[in-house]
Order: C-alpha cells, then sequence, then structure tokens
C-alpha cells in the first residue's frame, strides 16, 4: 500500500505521509533488519539457541558477577518482565541460567549466568560473530559502520534508548 496521498487528501486526514525517498529509506531499512535477523537467527538455531538466549547470556557475561536484575534485563530488551520471565523459566531449565531474590527488590528476582550457560555462550560466539560478520559486517565499509553507528545513536537518543558505545 502506497503511503503517498493527493495534497488535499493529506490535508484532510492531518496525515504526514512520507515522501517518495523516505518511504524508500524506511522500506530498505525493515527488509534489511528483516533479512540480518532472519539469517542470524537461523544460524543461532542451529547453535540450539533463539536471539533472546543469546541476548540474556551475553549480556549477563558482560557483568561481573555475571547477574542481572530481570527488570534490568527486560529494560535493554524491551520486553515485558512477564514475558522475560517465562523465558528465563524455559532458560533454567535447560540450565542456561538460575534465579535468585533480588535483596532490593521483594517482587523482583536476579538472574544470574550458570557455568553452563558460560560455557554455551563460550562454545556459540565464534559462530555467531562468524554469522553477524557474514551477514551484516562484511558488506559494509569503514564509512558505512560510522554512518551506521551516528545514524543508530541518533535515533536511538529520540526514543530514549542507549548510545550503541564508542564509534
Amino acid at each position: 500500500m502506497s503511503t503517498k496521498k493527493s495534497g488535499a487528501a493529506e490535508r484532510e486526514a492531518g496525515v504526514s505521509w512520507l515522501t517518495a525517498d523516505e518511504e524508500r529509506a524506511w522500506r530498505a531499512y525493515r527488509r534489511m533488519t528483516t533479512e540480518v535477523q532472519a539469517h542470524i537467527g537461523q544460524d543461532l538455531a542451529e547453535l540450539g539457541l533463539s536471539e533472546a538466549d543469546y541476548e540474556v547470556l551475553s549480556t549477563l557475561s558482560e557483568h561481573a558477577d555475571a547477574t542481572r536484575t530481570l527488570r534490568e534485563q527486560a529494560a535493554k530488551m524491551q520486553w515485558s518482565r512477564s514475558r522475560l520471565s517465562r523465558h528465563a523459566t524455559r532458560m533454567e531449565a535447560r540450565g542456561l541460567i538460575r534465579r535468585a531474590p533480588d535483596p532490593d527488590d521483594g517482587r523482583g528476582c536476579l538472574l544470574i549466568l550458570t557455568d553452563e550457560g558460560l560455557a554455551t555462550l563460550q562454545d556459540a560466539a565464534p559462530a555467531h560473530l562468524a554469522s553477524v560478520r557474514r551477514h551484516f559486517i562484511d558488506h559494509l565499509n569503514a564509512h558505512d559502520l560510522v554512518a551506521l553507528h551516528r545514524i543508530a545513536d541518533q535515533i536511538n537518543a529520540a526514543g530514549g534508548g542507549a548510545s550503541a558505545g564508542p564509534a
């Protein structure tokens, strides 16, 4: 469906339709993210992990104590706490993480990376990084990476999200 209307219809509806250039950019972005996520997701599935599993494991591994509150992790993933709690239950059943009461929040819990979870992450990381390179990084040059980083930071900041980090 086209996002373009005649001037009269646009004024009448009060809708700010996309220009042809804006629509092309938006559709290209959507196709790119869908394509990259699908390929990387398939590669992770071959390792027995989902993208969400990998995100939880890698995020926990970044903390000195391999622990993060469910609330913090849900916010990082932009998931509801209940959705992440159900996912954490499945990961816990597989021995990848364990949960413990949050001493600072009587209703919350901590997600803790287990030794098995760390080993799973360490085993998966090389193949995951190769997948990221094959389906994303290798198609960009240094200028593209800088521009993409700048664009991501700009959009993340507008949405209240965190910076992607140093360029």
